[in-house]
């Protein structure tokens, strides 16, 4: 058993993103309530952001592409460059995006429920790395993610496997089924085959790969390739659609590969966007894909290496309650290993400078400077290098070079924000009970209150979690 000032440490820098002045001494009197009462049905909260939909970021996209193509390289007279201040545009959007979900992180009075919001959005990870996506990360997340991420997973699902944003990223806008009547059209229109319709497998595969039943849950490339079929037709609407349908998720019937399908040794009856869906519900309730995402938020939320009764614990409320997650997030407040005292989990750089913001009582205010922050540090903003999203272990994030890199941030971060407050309050607000005896005699006996601060930015309790 761990004492209360200890639960209440870890209640707000293991379950949320770090301590805010004062925060540790809220959650003291009911460490298990305090998070609890952070859990709620109608999802996370909002960034701030200049609230364009998904579905106008995707217009602009559209227009960006038109103007390239109609040959305006040059500057038109009395005017900007039509492409390039598009092109500004939509990277300040994105920059602009991603500030508001720092800041958030970094005031919330609710980072449990903004961490557990984290999970699911690099869980469903869509990446900035390739053009297309990087205008519609933000809103992906605002519309398919936050709105869902304590009701059922299979509408999570649903939700963030039909998003824009996750049809560009993973190709799916384009697929089309070889023997569906769009095919017919084009090698007519060609006069032969030799023009052919792509069946991109991406977002099927990622499906069953890396967001439902994982790589050991039983499937097979005939699994994946008649997912993918089941998948055509699922797209975008575009500027020949009928007004309101441009740039917003459409089926078109044309392009669906007819035909009944049999995925992991489940028959599904011929039809349109119901055989997807079908499919999908399926693998939400799948036990496979219980006990896969459960053993990552075990992973996520405890240790690299959890110990497997939490992650059998939260496979059982899942299971019980039909994907409620949550039912799953009240059973991860409650289990007793979730509690463990030693701190294992080592920060990425993101949740690094958020909690440092958080100990010093503000929140990031310049897009630029953020992102060059995150850049030096290894995450840059919305762009996790694969569908797999960004790795959560130590060894990709504690290399002595990163570290560092970390403690150069720190110096310049602490020089900047301590002014003349007292480092070791600020370390007893950070870290309550979880503050070694060692790095508070190291802070009390620095040389000076930024050197002070930023060796408790450093310290091994406030650098794991």
């Amino acid at each position: 058993m761990i004492n209360r000032e200890l639960k209440a440490a870890l209640a707000v820098t293991r379950f949320g993103l770090g301590a805010r002045p004062g925060e540790i001494a809220e959650a003291s009197s009911d460490p298990e309530g305090w998070l609890r009462a952070q859990i709620r049905p109608s999802g996370a909260d909002q960034p701030q952001t200049n609230g364009e939909t998904s579905v106008e970021r995707v217009a602009g996209l559209r227009a960006l592409r038109q103007m390239r193509r109609a040959g305006r390289e040059e500057p038109a007279p009395d005017a900007g460059d039509p492409v390039k201040a598009a092109r500004r545009m939509l990277r300040e959007d994105t920059a602009n995006d991603f500030l508001g979900r720092a800041r958030l992180a970094a005031t919330t009075d609710a980072a449990f429920r903004e961490r557990w919001t984290l999970f699911w959005a690099n869980h469903f990870t869509v990446s900035a790395v390739k053009v297309a996506t990087a205008a519609v990360v933000g809103p992906f997340e605002s519309e398919a993610i936050r709105p869902h991420v304590f009701g059922r997973f299979r509408d999570l699902l649903v939700a963030a496997e039909t998003h824009p944003g996750m049809l560009l990223y993973l190709d799916q806008a384009q697929s089309a089924g070889p023997n569906s009547r769009a095919a017919g059209y084009l090698r007519r229109a060609s006069n032969g085959p030799q023009r052919a319709v792509g069946l991109n497998e991406n977002l099927a595969r990622e499906i069953l790969e890396l967001h439902t039943v994982g790589v050991d849950g039983g499937y097979g490339q005939a699994d994946v390739t008649e997912f993918a079929r089941a998948l055509t037709g699922v797209s975008l609407g575009g500027p020949r659609d009928p007004s309101g349908q441009a740039g917003a998720p459409v089926f078109r019937a044309a392009a669906h590969e007819p035909g009944a399908r049999m995925v992991m040794g489940v028959r599904y009856r011929e039809g349109g966007r119901e055989q997807a869906e079908a499919i999908l519900s399926d693998l939400a309730a799948k036990p496979q894909t219980a006990r896969f995402v459960c053993a990552k938020i075990a992973r996520h939320f405890v240790a690299d290496d959890p110990d497997p009764a939490l992650a059998a614990r939260l496979e059982r409320s899942w299971t019980a309650s039909g994907g409620r997650l949550d039912k799953v997030a009240e059973a991860l407040v409650s289990a007793p290993e979730a509690w463990a005292a030693a701190p294992v989990k080592f920060k990425t750089p993101y949740e690094f400078v958020i909690s440092s913001w958080r100990a010093a009582g503000g929140a990031p205010g310049d897009a630029a400077a953020l992102a060059r922050t995150l850049n030096g540090l290894g995450q840059r903003a919305f762009s996790a290098p694969s569908p797999k999203g960004w790795p959560e272990d130590a060894a990709s994030w504690a290399a002595p070079d990163a570290i560092v890199k970390r403690m150069t941030w720190a110096e310049a971060f602490a020089a900047a924000t301590v002014g003349g407050r007292d480092p070791l309050e600020l370390a007893t607000a950070a870290l309550g009970a979880r503050l070694r005896p060692a790095t508070a005699t190291a802070i009390a006996r620095a040389e000076s209150r930024p050197e002070a601060f930023a060796l408790l930015l450093m310290s091994p309790e406030f650098q794991r979690r």
